[in-house]
């Protein structure tokens, strides 16, 4: 049985950080002790932080892998492999890949297609052969605002790993795009519409929700029960939101952005979760609430890395230094969001936790992955 000990670590704890050693065997974490010495074998960490895997909740990071430039389409195959070995290079050891659900099929210019059934297929296909480095569990993105949602859902069940189901509504004018100039501006920008025809594109998905949307609605969160997933709302603005969300269920709230959205979410018990990438940028690039608002009114629990994988670690620990405390820090994306998913075997240093395990080097405000353990076997 494989037996690893990283020593002479500042151990990053629930509650607390020491200096101390931990001791990894047969998958789980087995022995926690306090000091700086290094038992023959261990390896020694030279003061490094060692801390849970990162675990992340929302991430857009396979689309970039599977289509790298517009119409480009990647193998599959070795772009899951791709994306999942980044993710452990980063130090995340837990993942539910975030793929969208519920398509517009009548307009092939909207380039909104259906593809997740296909494609969780292929990583679950990947999983059970053992080719992945790291824990994958799928999140599913209901689009609200679409054609085809009940029927995508049905394609899925129990047995898929479904972990979070988020309740996505991209209607023009409403959540993260009220304003129709910063839509404008996204969407002219991605698919190099005009204005003529951004104007039919605000008109077609508006009637598209009045005709669909309450029946959308209803079918993800009964789709998530099915499931045995989690509900989680997206781009609250108004306390009606998130009134909605917690008559709902939902554990969590992805990306509020106002203040309001995130105090009322607090009040109803919602977790809050921001993204990493506005918490380092110093702002949302989309114009709503900054993190670091949230983060200094108490109103952040959960971070993900979004759109930048890289941004998770800098996040947990820009938040350490931000609140003088660094277990409460790398809680955000280790304790709190294995927590907001039911995961109680991972996100904390423990004796009996799988051993998914990190050790990180302080290079200023920075951190550099130096090794990965995924259930006790090096994975980075």
């Amino acid at each position: 049985m494989t037996e690893t000990i990283l020593a002479n670590a500042v151990l990053v704890l629930p509650d607390d950080c020491f200096r101390g050693q931990i001791r990894l065997e047969g998958g789980r974490i087995a022995d926690i002790a306090e000091g700086s010495g290094v038992p023959a074998g261990a390896i020694d960490c030279g003061g490094d932080l060692v801390m849970p895997g990162l675990i992340e909740l929302h991430t857009d990071n396979l689309e970039r892998h599977i289509e790298p430039r517009p119409k480009v389409n990647w193998p599959h195959a070795a772009a899951i492999i791709a994306h999942d070995a980044e993710l452990a290079s980063v130090g995340i050891t837990t993942v539910f890949d975030a793929l969208r659900v519920g398509s517009v099929v009548s307009n092939a210019k909207a380039n909104y297609g259906e593809y997740a059934r296909a494609l969780a297929d292929e990583i679950l296909g990947l999983r059970a052969e053992g080719a992945l480095r790291i824990s994958h569990f799928l999140h599913l993105r209901a689009e609200v605002c679409s054609e085809t949602l009940i029927d995508e859902l049905a394609k899925f069940g129990p047995e898929d790993r479904i972990g979070i189901v988020s309740l996505m509504d991209h209607t023009p004018g409403e959540r993260q795009f009220r304003d129709i100039g910063q839509l404008e501006k996204y969407v002219c920008g991605k698919h190099g519409i005009s204005a003529a025809e951004f104007e039919d594109h605000v008109a077609r998905q508006k009637a598209l929700t009045a005709r669909l949307g309450q029946a959308h609605e209803q079918a993800a969160v009964q789709a998530a029960r099915r499931y045995g997933a989690v509900l989680a709302s997206h781009d609250d603005t108004e306390t009606a939101h998130v009134l909605r969300s917690a008559e709902h269920g939902a554990h969590f709230a992805e990306f509020p952005t106002t203040v309001e959205a995130a105090r009322a979410c607090h009040e109803h018990g919602i977790k809050v979760m921001m993204g990493a990438p506005n918490l380092i940028r110093g702002g949302s690039h989309s114009g709503n609430v900054a993190a670091q608002v949230l983060a200094e009114a108490g109103l952040l629990d959960i971070v993900s890395s979004d759109y930048v994988p890289s941004s998770l670690l800098s996040a947990g620990l820009m938040l350490g230094d931000l609140w003088g405390d660094m277990a409460r820090g790398i809680a955000t994306v280790t304790a709190a969001p294995a927590e907001a998913t039911g995961l109680a075997d991972r996100g904390h240093l423990q004796p009996g936790a799988r051993a998914d395990v990190i050790r990180v080097a302080r290079i200023g405000t920075a951190g550099a992955v130096r090794g990965v353990w995924v259930q006790g076997r090096r994975a980075a």
